[in-house]
């Protein structure tokens, strides 16, 4: 018996290819009848980086930065109703900008939002960057409590998404 998915955490890291895991997304979400929680992750800055901040200063900055994320992501729906021809708008429960570690902010985002399913694309790095950088998507895979869907971003980027 397969597991009812209601609800779907879509992760971006907002490339223009990311969008190709989102129609995957809206596609499994129409077909469940499930919604989608999307999410982007803004890794955290160190405090230096921003000078003498000051914690008002920070949090203008912030609430700034998630509003043109907010902005970015709603272009991602805005092109997949003109390209699949359907209001994706209503599968959206909830757009989510956290700061924070990527893994570990989608992890805790999946599981506070109640998700079955998460929906991640996946950016083929070289060794290198694996070795080095560590693995955002491995990481999940590793520590997820529920099923994760790996989209494989295209080698290029999709002409049909420039003016996103």
């Amino acid at each position: 018996m397969t597991p009812h998915i209601s609800k779907i955490l879509y992760a971006t890291d907002l490339s223009k290819n990311s969008v190709y895991a989102f129609y995957h997304a809206v596609d499994m979400a129409k077909k469940y009848e499930a919604e989608i929680c999307m999410l982007h992750v803004v890794e955290t800055i160190s405090a230096s980086a921003y000078g003498s901040r000051t914690d008002k200063l920070y949090r203008d900055q912030h609430e700034a930065a998630a509003a043109v994320i907010r902005n970015r992501i709603r272009k991602f729906c805005d092109q997949v109703e003109k390209n699949m021809n359907l209001t994706c708008v209503t599968l959206i429960a909830k757009i989510l900008v956290e700061t924070g570690d990527p893994a570990q902010e989608i992890l805790k985002a999946a599981g506070q939002e109640g998700c079955d399913l998460m929906v991640l694309g996946k950016h083929g790095k070289g060794f290198v960057e694996k070795a080095f950088l560590g693995s955002v998507s491995r990481s999940v895979m590793d520590l997820a409590k529920i099923p994760v869907l790996f989209i494989p971003m295209p080698t290029e980027e999709i002409s049909v998404w420039d003016e996103i």
